[in-house]
């Protein structure tokens, strides 16, 4: 799973994810991209769940391109534990991501098996996409 190497602080604030993506948002690398239809929190789980569905799909062929990562701490209080006493510890890291942002790309494949591939992958994130190819999406 993704996870930061280091952080200047061990805990951050929740904060509010506005706008749209101003960076990010073309098909730079890959003929084909999954991209966000609205906003949320991506957690490295989720990435690393479709980034094996697929890995695992395209049989390791062609080329992926992972282009967000999880830098957000997340703190959580155990359970039945009283209010107060701080905040809770980190238990996950997240990548907060607007709409437009791009999510993955994919290089290499066919038009058909990266469809298929990123369809998946989909699947498994907690937002709503859109698959988008690079001669058509980006002008």
């Amino acid at each position: 799973m993704l996870v930061p190497k280091r952080a200047k602080y061990r805990k951050q604030q929740k904060g509010r994810i506005r706008g749209k993506a101003h960076t990010g948002v073309k098909v730079s690398f890959g003929e084909f991209g999954l991209l966000t239809e609205d906003r949320g929190l991506i957690t490295s789980r989720q990435i690393e769940a479709a980034r094996r569905a697929i890995t695992h799909y395209t049989q390791r062929g062609g080329r992926l391109w992972i282009r967000i990562f999880p830098h957000k701490p997340i703190t959580k209080k155990p359970a039945e534990t009283r209010m107060g006493g701080g905040k809770g510890d980190v238990y996950e890291f997240v990548a907060p991501v607007k709409p437009g942002r791009m999510l993955f790309e994919m290089g290499g494949v066919a038009k058909d098996v990266a469809f298929s591939a990123l369809r998946l992958a989909s699947y498994k994130l907690n937002v709503k996409t859109r698959i988008v190819v690079k001669s058509e999406y980006n002008i």
